[in-house]
């Protein structure tokens, strides 16, 4: 085995610098025969300094001279290397001439139009995507090279703090976008792709980075296509894989076996776009790296925790593909679940991402089956407001007249270990709301022989400590706290304790999918969910979800723009919970 020793690599504006590793020149363990970690940030070329080389042995041995015609990497290579590994040295060594091919496969939908073109060209106008780089749209429908570029010209976007080169910029971006026309299970379009994609890899080592924007019933047409007439020949190939993954356990865990079929488990990336949101991806470094959290982040402190997920629209014409899955499937069971599941994990070995990942399947794992009695569901109705009439869900043209598919669910989740023995999770989710908002939202167990209880009256979840963390919109974290209101007397006030991002940070947010294509095209999988984990979330919502729809449990109505169904309530209070946001 042969250890290298290089100076380390600069990061991508600063955007992931939590878990920025020493560069690597993608050295292979020959030994094992097993690939050592290889990440190149940006486009900023490698500067490889060897400074010594650990032998098998364990001796270490400073490398030979540098002479007009021999390197020392050339010495070592031709000393130590076959003519197979030589080869993959040439390429993996020479990080200047690789060049990663990004295909977004269902180019004309929008989610492609709308989120992952303006972040590919965010990522480009940060400066963090490799010097080398093509992205190709790939549809069914028949559109020119310049047709796809005016269509994604139309929905980019600046940052705010950069527009001075804007225009120059979004030229440039456009100019590395094409589009290929073909069917999603034809191996023979695919090919074509690959031929095209050789053209513009020139030569280049190549990478290639497929991402399905596509329905789930063609996910694996498109997979076995890609894999076998248009993958990589000498770098990685990964394919992003949109929710939903399946509609219970059974379905899923047959598109896994059929993925698997094709790729191995390490090129598969299952987005799940709200771990890639800002406030998600601070909350272990809000628990793990401050003192006053830590200790209080079990059943000892805290009285239950509420996720929190509200939309002030309807299905909008989406009623087709909503009620084949409904909220519980839609919202809750992935969106939801992944929040819980990193807020509630024990403390990770290592920030690595299977080290994190070990640790989110063990909290899935301890949590009991959703039960139907601690489980509501609700359907909005029309309703008229300030002279406006909004229609209810079953008035949305695309779906059927008696539909039971639930746009709003609340449930009561526990989770079976020593930390959170008896603490109820909640969660609410639904369309059609009073306000547009995730947030997280923990309570605290009142102060046991409180001094000032008087002071509250009789309602003492009043002077209960909240932690409240609001992923959207207008992200914030805040801590309710009791406090003495200025003056002779003694009168207390519920004040809170505030961050808010806008008034703190002057840079602007990235979007989620910016980080999660940038982390999939670094190989990280940190905030992508892994096969036993998402096995183990179906494990949780199956049965109720079938049991609903054998019961054929009719949903409650509410009215468009209300605060939901009245079932709700009495299921919070159940387990003497009061819902934050209602307060």
């Amino acid at each position: 085995m042969v250890t290298i020793y290089s100076s380390p690599s600069t990061n991508c504006s600063g955007l992931f610098s939590s878990y920025s590793n020493s560069s690597s020149i993608g050295f292979y363990n020959y030994h094992n025969n097993l690939p050592i970690s290889s990440r190149n940030f940006a486009s900023h070329k490698i500067s490889l300094q060897i400074n010594a080389v650990r032998m098998q042995d364990g001796a270490v041995v400073a490398p030979p001279s540098k002479t007009q015609d021999e390197t020392p990497l050339k010495k070592l290579k031709d000393g130590i290397l076959s003519k197979e590994q030589k080869h993959i040295f040439d390429f993996d060594s020479n990080k200047d001439k690789s060049t990663v091919s990004i295909t977004v496969v269902g180019a004309s939908g929008d989610l492609a139009k709308k989120k992952i073109f303006p972040a590919l060209f965010a990522l480009y106008y940060e400066g963090c995507l490799p010097e080398h780089f093509t992205i190709f749209g790939y549809a069914r429908s028949k559109m020119t090279d310049d047709e796809l570029r005016n269509m994604v010209s139309k929905t980019l976007t600046c940052r705010i703090d950069k527009r001075e080169n804007c225009g120059e910029k979004m030229e440039q971006f456009l100019q590395r976008c094409f589009y290929h026309s073909g069917q999603y299970d034809s191996q023979e379009n695919f090919a074509e792709l690959d031929k095209k994609l050789k053209e513009h890899e020139a030569g280049r080592f190549s990478n290639r980075l497929f991402y399905l924007s596509i329905p789930p019933n063609i996910f694996i047409n498109a997979v076995r296509c890609a894999s076998l007439s248009a993958s990589s020949a000498h770098g990685w190939t990964r394919v992003i894989v949109e929710k939903p993954f399946g509609r219970d356990s059974e379905s899923s865990a047959a598109l896994t076996g059929a993925l698997k079929q094709y790729l191995k488990e390490d090129q598969i990336f299952r987005i799940d776009h709200y771990l890639g949101k800002e406030l998600v991806e601070n909350l272990s470094v809000l628990r793990f790296s401050n003192l006053i959290f830590e200790p209080l982040w079990s059943r000892q402190y805290i009285r239950n925790v509420q996720f929190i997920f509200s939309e002030d629209f309807g299905t909008e014409g989406r009623g087709g593909y909503f009620d084949h899955y409904g909220i519980i499937r839609d919202i809750m069971q992935n969106h939801l679940l992944q929040i819980l599941a990193l807020f509630a994990m024990e403390t990770p070995v290592s920030l690595d991402a299977e080290d994190i990942r070990n640790e989110k399947v063990k909290v899935l794992r301890s949590m009991r089956p959703l039960q139907l009695d601690d489980v509501i569901v609700g359907q909005y109705k029309s309703h008229t407001k300030g002279g406006v009439n909004y229609p209810g869900y079953t008035d949305d043209k695309t779906v059927p007249k008696d539909s039971l598919t639930p746009t709003f669910a609340a449930a009561a989740l526990f989770i079976d270990n020593a930390r959170w023995d008896g603490v109820p999770f909640l969660m609410k989710a639904g369309k059609a709301l009073h306000t547009r908002s995730a947030e997280i939202r923990v309570q605290f167990r009142h102060v046991p022989g409180n001094l000032y209880n008087k002071n509250f009256g009789s309602d003492l979840d009043q002077a209960t400590n909240e932690l409240v963390i609001r992923v959207q919109p207008d992200e914030a974290i805040y801590l309710k706290i009791n406090n003495k209101v200025p003056g002779l007397g003694m009168r207390l006030d519920r004040s809170n304790l505030n961050l808010l991002y806008s008034a703190r940070y002057s840079k602007e947010i990235p979007d989620a999918y910016e980080r999660l294509l940038l982390d999939a095209i670094e190989g990280e999988h940190r905030l992508f969910i892994r096969s036993d984990e998402l096995d183990a979330a179906w494990s949780l919502f199956t049965p109720v979800l079938k049991e609903l729809e054998h019961k054929k449990i009719v949903p409650e109505s509410y009215p468009y723009g209300s605060r939901g169904p009245i079932g709700a309530h009495y299921l919070a209070a159940r387990y003497k919970v009061r819902w934050g946001d209602l307060a």
